[in-house]
């Protein structure tokens, strides 16, 4: 999933948001926190700060997700045009790499394809700001879950949210393990005692040089990851644009109208692009006029949508068959702006562990003893965190193919954060008093979303399956 614009939701500078497609939402959640002490709208201080520890619930912990950092509750200040750069910039992350690729793969026609998720998230989005207006207490992701379904709601929720984390970060470290000999082209490592190729080598370095910013706590001095996170999606996709345009590449590659036969596969990979609802809460409540929030998605979206299919069109039509599942692996080597995009493709993970990982620290946190002192929560913290890095990391050198990692995550995770969740919560929540047109049509995006999942994610699985024996037997 997805950049995060999280310093312009951030009222004070010290707030740290996360940055990524799928599991930015979790570094937002402080922002939203309930603080049933406050009376914002007379003016009045806030007297909650130190009362949050002690309204933690069984359910609530299991959401893992409530707070980065200390942070007051304050009144929401976000303009239309402010919220829409936030959703904008928060939807742009690593699903553009893959755009062309899929488009190449699935045809000319599945623009359509890729255009239809980008309405149906829209509305998708514009209901979940419904169910934030009924339920005042509803601040994120997990609440609506909880109010729509109980608790297990919010368990349901929170264990997707949690598993498009590490789908997501082990995306990552394959994008970065594909890029990094490209970057470092020439560079031969090698000892005698470990046996690993040098692609694995710089790979494992990476990883090993961004590994103690998982034992920080004060995750303020590493927040303007999050903005050097966004800059490095905005400048891979400038350089496709500056590739097409003075790159020497000519356009017209030949793009095939339709291959039915990988669409399945092709539709994991454009939803995965859309992913970012789990943040949208928190976007709506930061909203001066959140009955805005509607026209925002639907602004936001559409932006988005039309980036992805220039993108998608730009990228296909210069390199055709030969485009690679990430486009900057298929942009010239002569280019300075490939070195640009390569340098900021292999920089985005680097920026991307420690925030992430954030949540599952604060839920780690939550089940140590209370009478555990800091130097020992920090070990704790840091050993499960570098543990969990670790685990990553061998999983994307085990099982390094983009495309179908990325393509399982979207069918797995992201139709179900994206489409069946927000469909399943608003029938719930407001049964009896939509109309049977809504009634028939958030079934339908429902039965949809489920099609979509179940035939995106056999097939790439099976792919992913077929790709890993080919492998073993190379």
């Amino acid at each position: 999933m997805a950049a995060q614009w999280c310093w312009s939701l951030c009222p004070k500078p010290k707030q740290v948001v996360s940055e990524s497609v799928h599991g930015a939402q979790l570094a937002l959640q402080r922002l939203s926190k309930r603080c049933e002490a406050c009376d914002v709208e007379a003016g009045k201080p806030c007297k909650c700060g130190d009362q949050e520890a002690s309204r933690a619930s069984a359910a609530s912990r299991v959401a893992a997700v409530e707070a980065i950092g200390e942070q007051r509750h304050s009144k929401p200040n976000s303009s239309f045009a402010h919220s829409v750069i936030n959703m904008v910039g928060m939807l742009i992350g690593l699903g553009q790499l893959s755009i062309p690729y899929a488009l190449e793969n699935g045809g000319w026609a599945s623009a359509f394809l890729l255009i239809g998720l980008g309405v149906m998230c829209a509305y998708t989005a514009h209901i979940i700001g419904k169910c934030l207006n009924e339920y005042s207490s509803s601040k994120t992701y997990q609440d609506i879950g909880e109010q729509a379904f109980g608790t297990k709601g919010r368990v349901i929720a929170s264990a997707f949210i949690y598993l498009e984390i590490f789908f997501a970060l082990v995306s990552y470290t394959i994008s970065l393990s594909d890029n990094l000999p490209l970057v470092f082209a020439g560079v031969r490592l090698h000892f005698p005692w470990l046996h690993l190729t040098t692609t694995q080598l710089l790979t494992v370095i990476a990883v090993l040089v961004a590994l103690p910013s998982l034992w920080l706590r004060d995750l303020s001095s590493i927040s303007f990851l999050s903005f050097a996170g966004i800059i490095m999606s905005l400048l891979i996709f400038g350089t496709v644009v500056c590739t097409a345009a003075f790159g020497g590449v000519g356009l017209g590659k030949h793009i095939p109208v339709l291959q039915l036969d990988r669409i399945p596969a092709v539709s994991g990979l454009y939803m995965f692009s859309y992913a970012g609802h789990i943040v949208f809460p928190n976007i709506y409540t930061a909203m001066k006029d959140p009955s805005r929030f509607t026209k925002v998605s639907i602004t936001s979206f559409a932006v988005v949508t039309a980036l992805y299919v220039a993108l998608a069109f730009v990228g296909a039509s210069l390199f055709g068959p030969a485009v690679n599942s990430q486009i900057t692996l298929s942009m010239p080597p002569r280019l300075a702006v490939t070195k640009v995009a390569l340098w900021a493709t292999v920089l985005t993970p680097v920026t991307k562990y420690a925030l992430e990982f954030a949540p599952f620290a604060i839920q780690l946190e939550h089940y140590l003893p209370s009478g555990m002192g800091p130097r020992a929560r920090t070990l704790v913290r840091g050993g499960v965190g570098s543990a969990a890095l670790l685990l990553i990391l061998t999983l994307a050198l085990s099982v390094p193919y983009f495309q179908y990692v990325l393509s399982l995550t979207g069918s797995l995770v992201s139709v179900a954060i994206c489409v069946i969740f927000p469909c399943a919560f608003y029938l719930k929540i407001r049964w009896g008093r939509v109309s049977r047109s809504t009634v028939a049509l958030n079934v339908a995006m429902i039965l949809a979303g489920v099609v979509l999942a179940v035939v995106g994610t056999i097939s790439s699985a099976k792919s992913l399956v077929q790709s890993i024996q080919r492998g073993h037997t190379a």
